[in-house]
């Protein structure tokens, strides 16, 4: 039989794309609120462009909160110290629109029910050791190290914002190759050729070899795999200046790179009891639990919750055939095993504490860090223990 070739792609973007300002900016005021609060009510959203920040959403809450310290500590943090890159922490405006959460939505959520409608995706896979798709945990590295090289200055021209892109070639449904990899790096006019227009083939190979090769193991790469660095010839201008940035724009970067469906909702600036971000930890958790049990190569967990309600109205799964019981049997154990209620997800992953704005960058899932509770393998041996009796 012939071997079955297929193509997948995942992106990521660095601290400084201007989504993911916002996406920080959204976090860090909900870790804030949580530090005081615990069981405040957050639903905050950002926008920025050139020289502005605008923090509105709704907030309840007892908590006090420097806005303008704060927004400006984190914008220096990620390298936004210099009106040349759009915004400058110490010059931008910052706007306050925040207001409070609607009584009609309070009513239900106090009750323990769910704090919106809407469908909700986990993920997990067996071919990284993260137990996440290849493609996506690849370009959150590269961007990763994007900044490293930046902030540790070994390469002094890099600016604060840009991208990552990486195509994995799949043989039977495996990893095999790198068939190309996307680098899109701001910088400053110091690296541009003669012309201008283009940055010098000196820069670009420093890149490649400083960034992409540091991460990117080399038996990924051959002779075939494409490199694109700036491929317009220059990334000068970037940042809110070039592009207005908001919270909720990078849905597909901050979980599993396209490879699933995604259930629509973001993440960033909601507390726990949004089950946008709540069920979609659980679960990633379950599904990771159940991937690393030995039960399954792969698979993708559904819920699917209505407004003030505590138990999901769907619960599903797909583990894409390679299950070594009958997925029926499966979701029973689950079912059984988990529960899956707000508070009941809120509890197991101890979700009502200050620990959201290391998510906002480099993917919400496939981290080491230990407040990432939602990535954590501590349910495989009852799972095991359920699997023995089916």
């Amino acid at each position: 039989m012939k071997n079955k070739i297929t193509y997948y792609t995942s992106e990521s973007v660095t601290e400084g794309h201007p989504d993911k300002i916002c996406d920080q900016i959204a976090d860090a005021v909900l870790d804030e609120v949580l530090r005081q609060d615990k069981y405040a009510r957050v639903a905050c959203e950002v926008f920025v462009s050139v020289g502005l920040v605008i923090v509105g959403g709704e907030i309840t809450t007892t908590a006090w909160v420097d806005l303008q310290d704060l927004v400006r500590k984190l914008l220096f943090n990620i390298g936004y110290t210099d009106t040349k890159y759009g915004l400058s922490a110490e010059n931008c405006a910052i706007i306050n629109i925040i207001g409070r959460q609607s009584p009609d939505i309070a009513q239900g959520v106090n009750i323990g029910g769910a704090g919106d409608q809407g469908l909700m995706i986990g993920y997990a896979c067996n071919e990284t050791k993260e137990y996440m798709p290849l493609p996506i945990m690849l370009a959150h590295k590269l961007v990763r190290r994007l900044a490293d090289v930046r902030k540790n200055k070994i390469l002094d021209y890099l600016g604060p914002d840009g991208k990552s892109q990486v195509t994995v070639e799949y043989e039977n449904d495996q990893p095999k190759r790198i068939s190309s990899v996307v680098i899109a790096a701001q910088h400053t006019e110091k690296i541009l050729d003669k012309t201008g227009k283009r940055i010098t083939r000196k820069a670009r190979e420093e890149i490649i070899e400083t960034v992409v090769k540091a991460v990117i193991p080399e038996y990924l790469l051959d002779k075939n795999t494409e490199y694109f660095v700036n491929e317009t010839g220059k990334f000068v201008i970037g940042g809110p200046q070039s592009d207005t940035g908001m919270t909720g724009r990078k849905i597909i970067v901050d979980t599993y790179g396209g490879v699933v469906r995604h259930g629509g909702g973001a993440f960033s600036g909601k507390d726990p009891t949004k089950v946008d971000r709540t069920a979609s930890y659980f679960a990633r958790y379950v599904a990771k639990n159940c991937v690393a049990s030995g039960v399954c190569d792969k698979m993708e967990l559904s819920l699917a919750y209505v407004i003030g309600r505590k138990e999901p109205t769907q619960i599903s799964i797909n583990t894409f055939g390679t299950s070594r019981i009958p997925e029926e049997k499966l979701l029973k154990v689950i079912k059984d095993l988990f529960d899956f209620t707000p508070q009941g997800m809120i509890k197991k992953l101890d979700l009502l504490r200050p620990i959201y704005l290391p998510t906002a960058c480099y993917g919400h899932f496939g981290r080491t860090e230990k407040t990432f509770t939602w990535e954590a393998l501590d349910s495989v041996e009852q799972i095991k223990k359920a699997l023995s009796k089916v």
